[in-house]
């Protein structure tokens, strides 16, 4: 078993900035970086590996090679990869969107369902978001409003700080806001029902498409509660202090600060996925040594052993 560095599939969609280049050292041509998949087998962006002896590879076609049992024992109820990790810079806001759940999106797209969470990496003062209905709302009202243009003044607009997470369960009407970057973590799934567009038109010159009956579907009007934090108790050792940030059915995540030094152990129940979103480390499997460093991704096969991650820096870990 081993650990890997992987590279992204960026993304340019009109709404998106430069940060992702600027302080997440995200190297590519595009002049806006609306969205890099670091963590991808989807087929509308894969990954790819860019280091050991399988660089160069799709990460699709170093799980191929390497077999089902670098996943581990606990994706064995899953027919396809479960999740999929993105960095996300919103320079302008996105649309109002939803996602459907498992059942709803099987049948009518022919993949899974949309449950996420987003980490606030960073934004600026006063940014917020949409976070479900701020009462609740019947379909035949959801639907009036999205024709005249009312819509916003029905949803739960959040403030954002550093740090904030927000579980966003399938079916949760939802709209990052302006000035926001996110590490989101998600189900591998690449369909968004758009809601409101705020008028904008794609790079064609055309208003962007809606799909306002399947959201009308899926959508769940009432409100919903968090308080947009961590959901786990903090633990420390002697060079770091570790939080639970969530967890579901197709995944559960970790925010960890390392001051010295740490170490995960990869058992053989599950992967991990190792982002980093502040400073520089080493990290270390067996023979295998990575630095890295602010905006990287790397990947550990189930069975990996211990992983140790040594520096100043903050990470995102996520397994099954």
């Amino acid at each position: 078993m081993s650990i890997i560095q992987l590279e992204p599939a960026f993304k340019d969609y009109i709404w998106g900035g430069t940060k992702l280049k600027e302080k997440y050292n995200k190297h590519t041509d595009l002049d806006i970086v609306a969205e890099s998949w670091e963590l991808s087998v989807h087929k509308d962006g894969a990954s790819t590996v860019a280091s050991g002896e399988y660089k160069g590879l799709s990460f699709p076609e170093y799980l191929e090679k390497k077999g089902k049992q670098v996943l581990g024992t606990d994706c064995e109820k899953f027919d396809r990869f479960p999740i999929l990790i993105k960095f996300i810079d919103a320079l302008q806001p996105l649309s109002i969107q939803v996602h459907p759940d498992n059942e709803y999106a099987l049948r009518v797209e022919g993949e899974y369902g949309k449950t996420e969470m987003w980490y606030i990496l960073d934004c600026e003062p006063d940014s917020f978001l949409y976070f479900g209905v701020n009462r609740e709302i019947t379909k035949e009202e959801f639907r009036k409003r999205i024709e005249d243009n009312t819509l916003l003044e029905v949803l739960k607009a959040v403030p954002v700080h550093k740090g904030d997470v927000f579980f966003i369960k399938a079916g949760t009407i939802h709209a990052i806001g302006a000035g926001i970057q996110i590490c989101e973590i998600q189900q591998n799934s690449n369909t968004t029902y758009r809601v409101y567009d705020f008028g904008r038109v794609g790079k064609d010159g055309k208003p962007r498409e809606l799909h306002i009956d399947k959201a009308i579907d899926v959508s769940n009007l009432l409100p919903i509660e968090s308080d947009f934090k961590a959901c786990g108790p903090e633990s420390t050792d002697a060079g770091s202090r570790t939080v639970k940030l969530a967890s579901c059915e197709y995944f559960t995540t970790y925010e960890t600060t390392v001051d010295t030094k740490t170490t995960i152990h990869v058992d053989q129940s599950s992967f991990v996925s190792i982002i980093v979103i502040e400073g520089e480390c080493t990290i270390t499997n067996g023979d295998t040594m990575i630095q890295a460093r602010k905006g990287d991704s790397i990947f550990a096969d189930a069975g990996s052993g211990d992983v140790t991650i040594e520096g100043k820096c903050q990470f995102i870990k996520t397994c099954e």
